[in-house]
């Protein structure tokens, strides 16, 4: 009896350390329906998983993820050459060997802007123009030093030289140039891509998605890269000029990515109707996929507004858990993430009930409308409770008036 009984708290105790349930592999994934919807497809992919990621018991795979962006092999091999470039030019700028420097650096910033696409900032590029800026000072060269300063401040606005390393004139010339008329000039650049809706980065830092016009840029070389998930990455050094430009890329799809983009169209019937199929579960087992939230995107038929069906589905049995329809209207008061995230709630909350919203912010004000304790204990800096109405007393006893609103 006494055997029995310790086995029995072996196997209890084991039980309440067993592994929790594994998570399930969720993620985004949008179908463009015709050109003007090919834009909107990443931004509204990207604010689902950010909804999707609210949730527990879900790994959220993001098409970063699924897809990957392929690295430009060229760019990385110019990034390589030019970081090397610009170890010697220093030591020779170090050295005062200016003609043997002003040579090395040329040949490096033709590098670097080579390199763009493999570039996630301005790096020791700022250092090689500035360092080229002050051999053409030194070299007599004045005007061209001031065209190389503006190049400097458009790449980096905030770039701090070494005051040891460069002599005090310099330092006076790049403070002239910074304050000078020709440093006020600005140029648009539109940035338009094939396909479109991919992320477009300006010296470095994510400004939006593509078609994307950036407004108002100080004149001089600027860093653009472009990136999509599953096609390979792109960029250059524009020269911004006060004349507005146009600058187009054709993004390459990866073989992966080539094999998905085969099956949308069939993904996207299946997702209209009760149940999936066979493309759902070939998607399952290639993108390593529990289930996904499908969305079939469109313009409307007056082009002013896009139509969003987006379901809830098990990719394995084909099982559709929820679904929900919705049109919208641009994004430009920032109000379609908002719009997606309550898509994405309505879906989660309508499934299965084994997903749970969960905070993912330290703030203790998250997740809060601000009226939670309106009601509650606390009303006027002391702790109340309501008492039953007695019989014959004044009906407005213990009443806020506001109890049918």
């Amino acid at each position: 009896m006494m055997r029995a009984l310790f086995v029995t708290t072996l196997v209890a105790a084991a039980s309440s350390f067993a592994a929790p349930p594994s998570e399930k592999r969720v993620s985004a994934l949008i179908i463009p329906m015709d050109k003007g919807a090919e834009a909107l497809t990443l931004k509204i992919e990207s604010f689902a998983n950010d909804a999707l990621n609210e949730y527990q018991g879900i790994a959220v795979r993001t098409s970063d993820d699924l897809f990957g962006v392929a690295a430009d092999e060229e760019a990385a091999a110019s990034l390589k050459r030019a970081e090397t470039g610009f170890k010697e030019s220093k030591a020779s700028f170090d050295e005062r060997n200016y003609e043997d420097a002003e040579r090395k650096l040329r040949a490096t910033i033709k590098e670097y802007g080579k390199a763009v696409g493999a570039m996630k900032g301005c790096g020791n590029l700022c250092d090689t123009v500035a360092m080229y800026a002050a051999v053409l000072q030194a070299r007599g060269d004045v005007e061209e030093a001031k065209i190389a300063i503006l190049d400097l401040l458009a790449l980096s606005p905030t770039f701090e030289l070494d005051r040891k390393r460069y002599p005090q004139n310099f330092l006076a010339l790049k403070a002239q140039v910074a304050t000078g008329r020709n440093a006020q000039l600005r140029g648009n650049v539109t940035v338009k891509t094939k396909p479109a809706g991919a992320r477009v980065y300006l010296n470095g830092e994510l400004q939006g998605y593509s078609p994307l016009t950036l407004q108002t840029l100080p004149i001089g070389k600027h860093l653009v890269r472009v990136e999509r998930p599953g096609f390979k990455q792109l960029g250059v050094m524009v020269e911004v000029t006060p004349e507005d430009q146009d600058l187009t890329q054709e993004l390459v799809a990866t073989s992966g990515y080539k094999a998905f983009d085969a099956l949308m169209d069939r993904l996207a019937g299946e997702a209209l109707k009760d149940k999936g199929g066979q493309t759902m579960t070939s998607i399952a087992t290639s993108l390593k996929l529990d289930r996904a939230v499908i969305g079939v995107l469109r313009d409307s038929e007056s082009g002013e507004s896009s139509e969003l069906t987006m379901a809830y589905f098990d990719l394995k049995s084909g099982k559709r858990i929820a679904i929900k329809r919705a049109s919208f209207q641009g994004d430009e008061f920032g109000q379609l993430k908002g719009e997606v995230a309550r898509m994405v709630n309505h879906l989660l909350n309508s499934g299965d009930g084994n997903t749970e919203k969960v905070s993912r912010s330290s703030d203790p004000l998250d997740n809060k409308h601000g009226m939670e304790e309106w009601q509650g204990d606390d009303r006027g800096g002391r702790n109340t409770t309501r008492e039953k109405k007695t019989k014959g007393g004044d009906p407005l006893d213990n009443a806020s008036g506001t109890e049918d609103w």
